[in-house]
């Protein structure tokens, strides 16, 4: 055998032995039962942990963690985020510790509640507007639009349509939701990652910043603070209004699962309430724990706006806490509709 052949069988057998046996962790003795189903369970529920101890140690204690808190062996889940969370158990026995991990679904009890609602007003709206995101500000209203090459930030008269203030987006930049805090405004973008801060009275641009571990922009609103924001999936995004860090989020859910495709949103009452992308709806979501109190069907506006070939789908969800009114509209819309909402 030849020097080149000896060698390369050495370092073969190296290479199979480094990556064989999962890369030489040990499989756990151990696994977590709960009593959720399928691996989902109700937050009226309490959960219930146990360990299948395959091998029959003598275990001496077991420390159980949901995403990173300690909880007992019986815990309540009624204060608890919805989605999909992470435990972990840590088995001690024979001066040994193993890990074992198992994933978790947690729903909301509740079925969502279903409201309609009546016209008050309609307005004119810019039927050219691929509306994105839509907020009241000291009783003016506030556009962002999207579409690349079309993409502004406007300030408008809601009554008569006249628009205030308006200025263009670069065209590399698809222009999405927006909110209104401290006299600032913040502005997201679709897919380039990067959100934009103007001072709300001149419209000048102060600053930019980069999203974290959401990859896109989609809608925004505030409260006490807090700037929420979408990025099209079940999340949203609990963000520092100093640095702009995604700190938290929650997952929104129902008593039967996620909910995706969550787009423009505005704080109403203490909930978020948040247009679906490609959807007539509206659902009204508790900001602490991501559950869907309930959802306003808005099916029958589109047909009330004038017919084109460019009309598009409901988005913009505005509040006005002078009339205490909610003003819906979509893109590429000439109407913006002021309505109340009603439980059926």
């Amino acid at each position: 055998m030849n020097t080149f052949k000896y060698l390369a069988i050495i370092f073969l057998g190296i290479f199979l032995y480094s990556c064989g046996s999962n890369s030489g962790q040990k499989k756990s003795d151990f696994s977590i039962k709960t009593n959720a189903t399928k691996g989902n369970i109700s937050n009226n529920e309490t959960l219930k942990l146990s360990i299948d101890n395959k091998k029959n140690h003598k275990i001496d204690s077991i420390n159980y963690v949901l995403d990173g808190n300690r909880i007992d062996e019986q815990a309540s889940l009624q204060n608890m985020k919805l989605g999909k969370h992470s435990i972990e158990a840590s088995i001690y026995f024979n001066n040994e510790v193993q890990k074992t991990t198992t994933a978790l679904t947690i729903l909301n009890s509740a079925l969502t509640k279903v409201y309609t609602y009546n016209i008050i007003n309609e307005y004119p709206h810019d039927i050219t507007s691929y509306t994105q995101g839509l907020e009241f500000y000291n009783d003016t209203l506030y556009e962002s639009t999207g579409q690349y090459k079309e993409s502004k930030l406007r300030k408008v008269n809601y009554k008569s349509g006249e628009v205030l203030k308006n200025i263009n987006l670069s065209d590399e930049y698809f222009g999405e939701g927006l909110t209104i805090l401290n006299n600032k405004i913040y502005q997201l973008t679709w897919q380039k990652g990067t959100g934009f801060v103007y001072d709300v009275n001149t419209f000048e641009k102060l600053s930019s910043f980069k999203y974290g571990n959401s990859k896109e922009g989609w809608g925004l609103c505030n409260h006490d603070n807090v700037i929420y924001k979408s990025d099209g999936t079940e999340n949203i995004w609990l963000l520092n209004k100093d640095t702009l860090v995604e700190e938290s989020y929650i997952q929104v859910y129902t008593n039967k699962g996620k909910i995706v495709g969550i787009n423009e949103m505005e704080w109403v009452n203490g909930k978020i309430y948040a247009n679906r992308y490609q959807k007539n709806g509206v659902a009204i979501i508790n900001p602490n724990n991501g559950a869907v109190e309930g959802v306003i069907d808005f099916t029958p506006l589109k047909s009330k706006v004038t017919q084109h070939k460019g009309l598009d789908v409901l988005n913009g969800i505005a509040y006005n806490p002078n009339t205490k009114t909610i003003f819906i509209t979509g893109k590429r819309w000439d109407k913006l509709f002021e309505v109340e909402i009603i439980e059926k």
